[in-house]
């Protein structure tokens, strides 16, 4: 839970309203772990342990039992080491090529 709230403060320190999901007090069923971040489906795992596979697949399955069209990521880190972002090839570029369109304009 410490990691899914330093994920948000890092998120509102870029601006965004980013916050813990009610998910946290049983509230929510499949929400993200970190809401407020515009198009994006936030896991965050703090874990020794790695399974990335079985994490971006949860976040897929939420993400598409929410049905809003966000795209699912994991952020996750492990002791000492930095923070990590993973998606599907085919999100990232999506993100991608928004950004590239943008610094070109």
């Amino acid at each position: 839970k410490r990691f899914e709230r330093e994920v948000a403060n890092l998120f509102k320190e870029e601006g965004f309203e980013a916050t813990r999901s009610a998910q946290c007090m049983g509230k929510t069923g499949q929400a993200a772990d970190v809401i407020g971040v515009p198009y994006l489906h936030i896991e965050c795992k703090h874990v020794e342990q790695m399974k990335l596979y079985e994490w971006i697949a949860q976040a897929i399955r939420d993400t598409e039992a929410e049905g809003k069209g966000n795209l699912p990521c994991v952020i996750h880190k492990q002791n000492r080491k930095d923070i990590l972002v993973s998606m599907r090839y085919e999100d990232f570029i999506k993100i991608f090529i928004a950004y590239v369109k943008g610094v070109s304009e």
